[in-house]
This record gives C-alpha cells, structure tokens and sequence, in this order.
C-alpha cells in the first residue's frame, strides 16, 4: 500500500428518507478541521436514490466535494449494496482519513468497509486530532500528520488514543453530539461528483419486504436546549416526578445518568454519558448525579450547568457553574414553585 497515493478528508453522509443526519453535518465540521492541519480539502461522501438535491446542504455546512453515488439499490439501507458503494468510492478516490457517524448504520457500515479495504477501524470516538505517533516518541522518530482517534474503553473507565499508521485510509466512527456543527453558509453550491459504484447482487444481499416506522415516545435529549437530568441520587422512578415538574415549567426534558438506566428507571434513549448520547444544551441540571467522568464526559460542554446534591464532594460540583448543597426532594419542588410564580408575572 502506497501511503502517500491517499489525500483528503473523506466523511459520509449518512440520510435516511431523504434527510440527512445531523452527524452527517458534524462530520463536515470537524473534517474541515482536519483538512485544514493537513492541507487538504473534505469531501462528503452521499449514498442512495434520489438524492443528487442533497449535495447543496452538505456544501453549505462545509464540504468542498461532494460523491454521489445514486442508485435505486440504495434507497434503503442494507448492508451489502451500502458497502459496495462505499468501498468502491474509497478505493477509486484513496482518502488518507475516511469518518463514518457512529449510529445504527454507521456501526454496521464501517466495520464492514473497513474490512473490504483492507485497514483498521476505531469505533465509537469522541475526539480526532492529527499528530504524531507514537504519541512519546522524539519527533524524528515518529510518524507525523497521524489521525489520533480517542475513545472511551473499559466500560467507559479510561481513555484509548488509536492511530492507523501502517494503512490507509485512517478510518473512525464518530459519536454523534461530540463534534460541532459549522453554520451554514446558505447558497453556497457543490461540487458534484457523480460516481457509478459497481452494485452486484450477490448471496448477502437481503430482501426488504417492509419498512415499519416506529413512533418514538421519548424525546431526543440531543435536540433539548434545557435538560433536567437525574443520577441514582433521585431515589427511585416515582421520584422523577419532581424532575418532569421542574422540566414542564422551565421548557425543559428529562435525562438521566447510567445507573438510572442500569437499574430500569429510564429508557437508554434518555441517557447521559460516554456509553449515553453527548449533549450541548444551553442548560443542565444534574440533579442527584454525583459526576462521574463517565457522565460528565457527556455534558460538560454544556453552556450552564447547575449541580443539586447532598455530598458537597461530588465531583460534579467540579465542572458545575452553579451548584447547590442538600435535599433534592425539598429543593427541586421549591425551585419548581419559584419559576412558576416568576413566570405568572410575565
């Protein structure tokens, strides 16, 4: 494998019915960062059928190019046909960095491309960096202008930092939330690149016979500008109540931390923290939650956060811009009435 024939940010733009995923839109953003320390330019990666009109939104979130690969086999996911796309994009075009979203497509699509192209795969990251490597290696030694892909590993109990010197492209799933967003610059319009993958039915593609959408009954805590989010300290899920009432007054929604989740109060989909979903909202009220770096590796870019616990040494108190010291039970119903009555001025 010739390293140096690899050049580019290469990131896919995952869409589902005709509608891109927001990490599709973060991958730009951070790609461009990349592209920037290496002197290259990102390009969007824009698989399915139908979906040419798409390019625009990407350009204007940052991409420079844009491949599309437009075909009816692709207008709903599966793997085979997916992969196929995907690898035949990378092989023709050789990207040095290649960065997939880590959801339910993206953890079933990279791994499987990844293989196809013979080089590795680091799941799940919450941060990239280009470097050297080895990280504590003297300079000469080293491999410059690496991507240092970091996540969590153990259960969330330390921090991996994976690099992938030997092959190409550098390739990552990427946590959704973690990274930020460009704002779009609207107008602006691709630079389409149309590419005809070599789709061939073969014995692993699958039949859809039906798609069955699933209403969602919960919230999506990622799209929540005030969260009030509860740890085990809340003491049980009837308890949550004060939560959803202090949620209901100030606009908010209700998360939680992981042992609540562990222990069945809460739906994974509300959960905060490295094994959770990251979020940035504007206001974050950890209530109960003693701070573990787990959880707060979820929450601590958000604007504000306001911390209630009865141990003055919870290490949430370290990252809290406000916090309060005692019983959640008579604090949280108290502020509750506060807002209310503040509100019942306006």
């Amino acid at each position: 494998m010739a390293l140096e024939d690899y050049k580019g940010v290469f990131t896919f733009a995952e869409q589902v019915d005709h509608k891109i995923s927001g990490v599709a839109l973060e991958l730009i953003g951070k790609g461009k960062e990349l592209a920037a320390d290496l002197g290259v330019e990102v390009t969007a990666v824009l698989l399915g059928s139908g979906i040419t009109d798409l390019a625009d939104t990407l350009a204007e979130y940052g991409a420079d190019h844009v491949i599309v690969v437009d075909d009816p086999k692709l207008e709903n996911y599966r793997t085979e046909p997916y992969a196929q796309a995907l690898a035949g994009v990378i092989n023709e075009y050789k990207p040095e960095i290649m960065l997939v979203g880590a959801t339910a497509i993206g953890r079933d699509l990279g791994p499987t491309v990844s293989a196809r192209v013979k080089t590795g795969l680091t799941a799940d990251c919450t941060q990239l960096d280009i470097g050297q490597f080895p990280l504590n290696a003297e300079p000469s030694e080293a491999k410059q202008n690496q991507l240092l892909m970091t996540r969590p590993a153990f259960g969330g109990n330390t921090i991996a930092t994976i690099a992938c010197p030997d092959n190409r492209p550098q390739m990552a799933t990427v946590r959704p939330g973690v990274m930020i967003k460009r704002e779009p610059e609207k107008g602006k319009k691709a630079d389409i690149i149309n590419f005809a993958a070599d789709l061939t039915e073969n014995n692993r593609y699958v039949e859809i016979l039906d798609v069955i959408k699933e209403v969602k009954k919960t919230a999506d805590i990622m799209e929540a500008k005030i969260l009030v989010s509860g740890g085990r300290g809340v003491g049980s899920p009837e308890n949550f109540k004060i939560l959803e009432d202090l949620a209901d007054a100030i606009g908010g929604t209700v998360s939680c931390s992981r042992a609540v989740v562990d222990n069945g109060w809460k739906p994974k989909d509300l959960q905060v923290g490295q094994t959770g979903k990251t979020v940035r909202p504007n206001v974050y009220f950890a209530i109960g939650i003693s701070g573990a770096i787990q959880h707060v590796a979820g929450m601590e870019e958000s604007d504000i956060i306001i911390a209630i616990n009865k141990d003055e040494t919870a290490p949430i108190f370290d990252v809290a811009d406000y916090g309060v010291v005692g019983d959640l039970n008579k604090i949280v119903p108290a502020l509750t009435e506060a807002i209310k009555a503040e509100l019942a001025k306006e």
